[in-house]
């Protein structure tokens, strides 16, 4: 953080995983029970709606997005505190944004029948459960952003979902408590 810039109130938080493993489910249920206010940005959708995109790919039915445009979008916000980014991917968001990276993680089984759900090709299936199976955005995180805030929860049900959001208000609990007292003694 530059010396001139405010510190953050409240937190960064990225939420990833593979395309169905509960994402935005638990991002808009974060949003409503975090202790202090969290704007939920699903990144896919605000691609979409601000238009950050280069083309579209008919093959596997998605946007390939402008990063550049994307990151320009975001930084203002992200740099902030108080958003919850949810998206497939998490490499391309500046270590310097995130205060927690949570990684959601679901049985391939089960994720290929929420993919199938969806109405996704048999293509785009095979490939984000292989990814699953693999841990390709769990090894993103933890390439890309220090251990220590790189979280790894399993989002198989209603259950999970509950004690995962749960886990991550009593994060914000702590953040901001030590956030406190770290700027009593500076």
């Amino acid at each position: 953080m530059s010396l001139d810039s405010p510190p953050k109130s409240s937190p960064t938080i990225i939420i990833t995983g593979t395309p169905g493993v509960g994402k935005s489910t638990h991002a808009q249920l974060l949003a409503q029970e975090s202790p202090v206010p969290l704007k939920h940005i699903n990144v896919g959708e605000w691609v979409k709606e601000k238009g950050l995109y280069e083309t579209f790919d008919q093959d596997w039915q998605s946007y390939e997005v402008d990063e550049d445009k994307l990151l320009d979008e975001l930084e203002p916000l992200a740099s902030a505190g108080g958003v919850i980014l949810d998206w497939h991917t998490c490499e391309i968001f500046p270590e310097r944004w995130a205060d927690l990276v949570v990684v959601l993680r679901c049985d391939h089984t089960k994720l290929w029948e929420r993919l199938e759900n969806r109405g996704y090709p048999l293509k785009k299936i095979q490939e984000n459960n292989e990814a699953e199976i693999m841990q390709v955005v769990l090894e993103e995180a933890r390439s890309s952003y220090e251990s220590e805030i790189v979280v790894e929860l399993q989002s198989e049900g209603t259950e999970d979902l509950e004690s995962n959001v749960a886990r991550i208000v009593q994060w914000i609990e702590a953040w901001r408590k030590d956030r406190d007292v770290a700027d009593e003694d500076g």
